[in-house]
C-alpha cells in the first residue's frame, strides 16, 4: 500500500520536485504542502526539501519557522507523525524547535557542493532503520550553513540516546561531532545535511540514498 507524502514549498524551496519523483518512482503518493497553509493535509509523512526558504534572509529557516505549515508539522510530529528535514529543511526544524542544535556557516565560509561520504551511526529512526549501522553512504552535499553546533549538553544528551543518525567519514564543513544527521527522541524527526534524494539513481553518481528514503516510506506502513 502506497503512502501519502507531503513535501512542504516555501518562497525560494528548490528540492520539492526531486523529493516527489523519487516518491514517485517507489510508488508512494505526493502532494505540495504549501507554507501559508495550517494543515498537512492528513498526509502519512511530511518532507521539508532543500533549498533557500524566505531567501535565507536572518538565517536560514529563522523566517520559514513562523510559517502557518510549521504548526501543523508541529502537532503531526508530537502525534508520531514521521517528519523529514533535508539540508534547508533540517535547519527549519532546528529553528522551529523540532530538533535540538543549529546550522552554522562552513568552516572556511566556504559554499560546499560535492558527494561525501556519510556512516549509518543509528538505525533507530524514521529514516535509518532499513540501513545497516555502520554502513558507509556516498551522498551529495550542497550548503553553505550546515556547520552542526550544539551545547556541549545537548551534545552528550543526543550521544547518550542514540540520536546521531549520519556522521561524516571526514567532515568537510566543521559540523560537531562529525555530526550530519540527528533525530528526535521519539525518533520520528530526522534532519539530515546530505541530500538521499539526490543519490537515488546509478544516473545520479549513487544509489545510496534509497536505503534512507526506503526505510521513510516502510516506517510509514508499519505504523499505518
Amino acid at each position: 500500500m502506497s503512502a501519502r507524502i507531503g513535501v512542504v514549498l516555501f518562497p525560494g524551496s528548490n528540492c520539492e520536485l526531486d523529493v516527489q519523483e523519487v516518491a514517485r518512482a517507489a510508488g508512494q503518493e505526493t502532494t505540495i504542502l504549501w507554507h501559508g497553509d495550517r494543515t498537512v493535509d492528513g498526509v502519512d509523512a511530511v518532507v521539508i526539501p532543500g533549498g533557500f526558504a524566505h531567501g535565507d534572509y536572518l538565517r536560514p529557516g529563522a523566517i520559514a519557522r513562523f510559517s502557518p505549515v510549521m504548526t501543523a508539522i508541529e502537532e503531526f510530529a508530537a502525534a508520531g507523525g514521521p517528519v523529514v528535514g533535508i539540508c534547508n529543511g533540517f535547519q527549519v526544524l532546528t529553528e522551529a524547535g523540532l530538533l535540538p542544535g543549529a546550522l552554522q556557516k562552513n568552516r572556511g565560509l566556504r559554499f560546499l557542493c560535492s558527494t561525501v561520504e556519510v556512516r549509518v551511526e543509528s538505525t533507530n529512526s524514521v529514516l535509518t532503520s532499513g540501513a545497516e549501522s555502520g554502513t558507509t553512504l556516498r551522498l551529495p552535499v550542497n550548503h553553505f550553513e550546515g556547520n552542526y553546533t550544539c551545547s556541549a549538553e545537548t551534545l552528550a544528551m543526543l550521544r547518550s540516546e542514540d540520536r546521531v543518525v549520519l556522521r561524516y567519514v571526514d567532515n568537510p564543513n566543521g559540523s560537531m561531532d562529525d555530526i550530519a544527521g540527528i533525530c528526535s527522541r521519539e525518533r520520528n524527526v530526522v534532519g539530515l545535511m546530505p541530500h538521499p534524494e539526490r543519490a537515488s539513481s546509478s544516473l545520479l553518481g549513487s544509489e545510496d540514498g534509497l536505503v534512507l528514503l526506503q526505510s521513510l516510506y516502510r516506517s510509514i506502513s508499519r505504523s499505518s
